[in-house]
């Protein structure tokens, strides 16, 4: 059998004396350049050879006075410099009262001092001494040096159990006290607001928001367990709610782009596509009944997406 192998890799006389001498001025141009350095340094004089040490010895010299002056670099590039700081001037001070300009005096660095006045702003409050010890910064070292000085009021130390009052309309309210509904009220889950949901016990402003935030994704719920998809316990609920499916705003299948239908809680994107592309090659979408037959889709998901989608 003929070898096409033989015939490409076949060499005249005269192409293997081409090849043979090409490696030999490859071969001589590698060694010449490894070899140029040692021969040039053997044909340079006395005189260029005293230049050349010469030039070495001043940039080793360059070198050393670079890694000389690196430490001093970096002690100049700190943030605050000790000569720029003014001296602390020990005196007494109320850490609850003080204000910015006293704190300095007390040679704490500015964002320290701020960091002081936020947690204050925020109502913090200093109620013993070993508190100002917990300030982010603060070293064992300045807390000693300072905890002589600290003077903290009798009135700071008592902590208040009652709750403070604020008049509205000349009416006196308690602050702290959130009405509740009584037991037997109900509410309807597909209208109430993060005011109303409040007022159902057991439901904060943290739950609320996750409440009102799903139900606006989904378009509004169907029924009262789709609080599971947020992680709530809807037994401890189902009492307060009453749900009307007819609340529910739904999507228009026909009209909506890739990127609405997938920003649905139960339609990812593989469904969304299947959905734009069925409009591109059959037109208009009348019923979920032919994406039974897509591997995008169980029946579980076209249940589900059917409280939430519209042909119109």
């Amino acid at each position: 059998m003929h070898n096409p192998f033989r015939s490409f890799f076949y060499f005249s006389r005269g192409e293997r004396r081409g090849i043979l001498v090409l490696m030999a001025v490859i071969i001589l141009i590698f060694l010449t350049g490894l070899l140029y350095p040692y021969l040039r340094q053997e044909s340079l004089s006395p005189e260029e050879k005293r230049k050349q040490a010469a030039s070495v010895a001043e940039y080793e010299a360059f070198l050393a006075s670079i890694e000389e002056k690196e430490p001093q670099r970096k002690q100049r590039s700190t943030p605050y410099p000790a000569k720029y700081l003014p001296p602390p001037t020990p005196v007494s001070f109320n850490p609850n009262t003080a204000d910015s300009a006293l704190f300095c005096r007390l040679g704490l660095p500015a964002w320290m001092v701020r960091n002081i006045l936020n947690y204050r702003r925020k109502g913090g409050k200093f109620r013993k001494k070993a508190d100002f010890s917990k300030i982010y910064g603060l070293t064992e070292e300045q807390y000693q040096t300072l905890l002589p000085y600290i003077r903290i009021a009798p009135e700071d130390t008592v902590r208040s159990t009652r709750p403070s009052l604020i008049s509205v309309d000349s009416t006196t309210f308690l602050k702290n006290i959130q009405y509740k509904y009584p037991a037997g009220t109900i509410v309807e889950l597909n209208l109430a607001d993060t005011t109303e949901l409040k007022k159902i016990p057991g439901i904060g402003s943290h739950i609320a928001r996750l409440i009102t935030g799903y139900r606006q994704r989904l378009g509004g719920f169907y029924r009262i367990e789709q609080l599971q998809d947020i992680h709530l316990d809807y037994h401890l609920l189902e009492s307060w709610f009453h749900v009307d499916p007819q609340k529910i705003h739904p999507m228009n299948l026909n009209r909506s782009s890739i990127e609405r239908l997938r920003s649905h809680p139960y339609i990812n994107f593989y469904q969304a596509k299947a959905f734009v592309e069925y409009r591109k090659k059959n037109g208009t979408i009348r019923s979920l009944k032919p994406f039974v037959l897509y591997e995008e889709f169980s029946e579980t998901d076209l249940e589900r997406i059917g409280h939430y989608v519209c042909f119109e």
